[in-house]
């Protein structure tokens, strides 16, 4: 009998080389979907306003402080005792040096309000699909994830934690002149169904070790 579920499979085991590019390419469309959604000028996800508020007030470029804010999360990693995994050192690196390369390739400003609309949908789109590919790797979650994780591990929950933070460096990024506006509130509508799709296409497992037979004992 033929089948009739088209639903689509998750990927089986992956070798190491399979997930590092995963991990990498993924890493490379989130730094593109950030830069996207500034360039759109009509709100951008919680820890962005952040990002983009100290940007604007030290005048380091938006890249820079990205990478520098994960190095200060991974900090506070340490009284919570999670352990980075290379996925989570990649991030730090990669993320942020994309934002910028994109940025510097895209005009600063877009006066078509269809056009913003649509950066600002291709955006949040290409977050969620980034999500999927660089977390289904496996190689250890963003800074800021861990940081999420860690406190749940000690007892606050996941909806505590996550709600706790992202109000947080909102609040210090809109006081900071970060942009916060319709996409803002449609980042954070849209990226848990959006995402959770994408971990389920892209969740990797590690691919078995193969084991050498044990040779017969003599007696």
């Amino acid at each position: 009998m033929a089948r009739t579920d088209h639903s689509v499979e998750p990927p089986g085991p992956a070798s190491m080389g399979r997930r590092m590019t995963q991990l990498t390419f993924g890493l490379v469309l989130f730094g593109i979907s950030m830069a996207l959604m500034i360039v759109a000028g009509l709100g951008v996800a919680s820890w962005d306003v952040l990002h983009q508020g100290l940007a604007h007030s030290t005048g380091i470029s938006f890249g820079l402080v990205v990478n520098g804010i994960g190095v200060l999360v991974l900090l506070a990693w340490i009284p919570l005792r999670v352990r980075p995994g290379i996925g989570t050192v990649l991030n730090i690196l990669v993320v942020g040096l994309v934002a910028d390369a994109t940025l510097a390739l895209l005009p600063t400003a877009v006066e078509n309000l269809p056009v913003r609309v649509l950066l600002l949908l291709a955006g949040v789109a290409l977050n969620a699909l980034a999500t999927g590919l660089y977390v289904g790797a496996g190689l250890g979650p963003g800074p800021r994830d861990g940081l999420m994780t860690g406190l749940a591990e000690r007892g606050i929950s996941i909806r505590v934690a996550r709600t706790g933070i992202e109000l947080t460096v909102l609040a210090a990024g809109w006081l900071l002149g970060g942009t916060v506006g319709v996409g803002t509130l449609l980042f954070a509508m849209a990226i848990g169904p959006l995402t959770q799709p994408a971990l389920h296409r892209f969740t990797l497992t590690p691919q078995a070790t193969p084991t050498s037979p044990t040779p017969p004992s003599s007696s």
